[in-house]
């Protein structure tokens, strides 16, 4: 099946499968809201639509989009999030034609990647009302806010869209957005994002930076802009690896290329160094993001919406809510990719209640002394997994995703002061609130491998106990008149 083309598309397909359900009562997008998902997330439920938004007539308003694998999945059109993974590595890496056969098969090959290629409409779905200008008021968005001490009202699940000005790379982001007022947003682009080059690279030219702000598109174009896509590579290209085609868009009249079928696009500017405080913001580590630094601020300056709006939320705190599963996909997703970069990888697990960017278990097959202390190496130099603060590595027939095997392979396996890297003084999740200086801490690294004896003191790591294979026979073919089952 095909994934949606839009947003509405999704809606209604999720309703033809029972996964979506309405509310009719009347509830503000300020906590209210935000607590009856927080709800719905944590018991695995289903998506929701708000048909009426208290405060703010004529919108509704949709939570928990991507609440469970299974979702995503849908929303897709794929069978394992493994495969969108798989179609990046195949167009990525192919063996150099040789003969007249093979080169003309990588012509096809090349013809073939072309459907993966974002498509430019002339007419956009969300040019049913457009106000410009002094007529321009985003606090009639029904934005959200989830926790008591927030510093305001947020666009949560709102697709920040860049041109870098340097290599024309169009990149989207999932990135919280403040409303601070009639016409400005506060952008939370922490250092580390693909968005903040885009921006140091608009101010280094003492340029302003075209921007649009994208709420409720295609899914494809919606969970791209969480996926840790290797700079540079054009977002709306992978995007077209996530659906399986090309997705069509509309360049606005800043330049700035979205989704033909987006329902809200708020269009603007930032100026170079105008920043502004934001927060305080209950993040996904669980705590207040206590607000440390001004963010650049976004006018804007023309506002477009399709008739009957739908405005996507989502609500983030401690695991796991929506963006558990999303970050499952993600390690899904890129799975394939990782293991290309690194071939000895066998499994990722990135558990949803170590936030992903808190913890990460990998397995591998192991080949040669230090060579655990080889792929933690890796993985923090890789994209975003370099802002993982703990990885443990375990061999390749440890189930990364069963704890307790991963547990016993830590205690099993590791010599603590062989096996543990602390790694001072390193880049950190700007979030983290472990950290004394945000976005500047310390990793740990557990290498939970076998030893092979250049690592043992030249002895042969023990041997596991098994069971007699003749006896485990013969109590299989005796089991079912034991009586115990």
């Amino acid at each position: 099946m095909p994934a949606p083309r839009d947003l509405r598309e999704l809606l209604s397909l999720y309703e033809s499968r029972g996964l979506l359900r309405r509310v009719r009562v009347p509830l503000s997008p300020v906590l209210e809201i935000p607590e009856v998902l927080r709800r719905v997330m944590r018991r695995g439920g289903p998506a929701v639509v708000f048909e009426e938004v208290r405060g703010f007539p004529g919108w509704r308003l949709v939570g928990n989009l991507f609440g469970t694998l299974d979702r995503i999945r849908l929303a897709l059109g794929v069978e394992q999030l493994e495969e969108i993974g798989e179609r990046l590595v195949s167009a990525a890496v192919r063996t150099p034609p040789m003969s007249l056969g093979e080169k003309l098969r990588s012509l096809r090959d090349a013809l073939d990647l072309g459907r993966y290629m974002p498509r430019l409409v002339r007419r956009p779905r969300f040019e049913d009302e457009v106000v410009e200008g002094d007529r321009v008021d985003v606090e009639r968005l029904p934005a959200v806010k989830q926790w008591p001490l927030e510093g305001g009202r947020y666009i949560t699940f709102g697709q920040v869209y860049t041109v870098d000005p340097t290599t024309s790379v169009t990149n989207i982001g999932v990135y919280r957005v403040m409303l601070r007022g009639r016409d400005e947003l506060v952008i939370h682009w922490q250092m580390h994002k693909r968005g903040r080059l885009a921006y140091a690279s608009a101010a280094e030219r003492g340029e302003p930076l075209p921007v649009a702000v994208v709420v409720g598109a295609d899914p494809a174009t919606m969970l791209t802009g969480v996926m840790p896509v290797p700079h540079p590579m054009d977002k709306l290209l992978f995007a077209g690896f996530m659906a399986g085609r090309g997705v069509d868009v509309y360049k606005l009249p800043n330049g700035v290329p979205v989704p033909a079928g987006a329902e809200v696009v708020l269009e603007g500017w930032v100026e170079p160094e105008r920043l502004a405080p934001e927060g305080p913001f209950g993040d996904h580590w669980g705590y207040y993001d206590t607000p440390h630094e001004k963010f650049p601020v976004m006018r804007v300056e023309r506002l477009w919406m399709r008739r009957s709006p739908f405005f996507v939320a989502t609500v983030v705190g401690k695991p796991p809510l929506e963006d558990a599963a999303i970050g499952k996909a993600v390690e899904r997703v890129f799975l394939p990719l990782l293991r290309v970069l690194l071939p000895e990888v066998v499994d990722l697990n990135l558990p949803e209640h170590g936030v992903f960017q808190g913890l990460a278990i990998v397995s591998i097959r192991k080949r040669y002394p230090g060579h655990g202390k080889k792929v933690l190496s890796a993985l923090w130099g890789l994209a975003q997994l370099s802002l993982t603060k703990i990885i443990v590595v375990v061999d390749h027939d440890i189930d990364v995703h069963n704890i307790d095997q991963v547990m016993w392979a830590v205690s099993a396996h590791v010599d603590p002061q062989r096996d543990v890297i602390v790694l001072p003084n390193s880049h950190t999740d700007q979030l983290d609130p472990a950290t004394p200086i945000p976005g500047y801490g310390s990793k740990l690294g557990i290498d939970a491998t076998r030893k092979l004896p250049e690592e043992y003191g030249g002895r042969e790591w023990p041997r596991e106990v098994e069971p007699d294979p003749e006896t485990v026979r013969r109590i299989d073919e005796l089991w079912p008149s034991l009586g115990l089952d």
